[in-house]
């Protein structure tokens, strides 16, 4: 059996995720993910999910393509993941090429950059949605002092 392994934090998953996590099981029989955890994201990469890591592991969990769910705590627990479930291939989106070639030279596991899906980033979804919020917060102020402005003048024609 062939295993291959990736990770990521999967928030706000999207159909991104999905085609990565397609085209990493092509790689092999077993998909094994890395789960980055609330910890890692805030302590290690200065962010914060949208949903919890339980929450996200379920949602991969229901994923035909995933067999495995594991936390990712740190950074340097690949090397060891790789040795521990006898991974073939180490997959990983094309935005952090050559970052992994070391499990390559210290594991001799096989590492694949896919490319990423272009049009669709966790970070741009969370980016419009602010950005729509400040619209309708700023719809709804303008409505209001509309409405504000309108019984002034009503009160000033009476």
């Amino acid at each position: 059996m062939k295993r291959v392994i990736t990770y990521g934090t999967f928030d706000l998953l999207h159909y991104g995720h999905i085609n990565l996590l397609q085209t990493a099981k092509q790689y092999g029989d077993y998909l094994i993910v890395g789960l980055s955890t609330d910890e890692f994201n805030l302590l290690q990469k200065n962010k914060t999910s949208y949903f919890s890591y339980e929450k996200r592991k379920q949602l991969l969990e229901a994923i035909r393509y995933v067999d495995l769910v594991i936390p990712e705590e740190n950074w340097e627990q690949k090397i060891n993941d790789v040795k521990k479930y006898n991974v073939d291939t180490f997959v990983i989106g094309d935005d952090w090429t050559g970052k992994f070639d070391y499990l390559n030279t210290e594991s001799g596991v096989e590492v694949v950059y896919l490319p990423r899906t272009p049009e669709v980033s966790t970070t741009q979804i969370k980016a419009d949605l602010t950005m729509l919020k400040k619209n309708i917060w700023a719809k709804i102020f303008r409505m209001d002092e509309k409405i504000k402005w309108k019984n002034k003048l009503k009160f000033v024609v009476l």
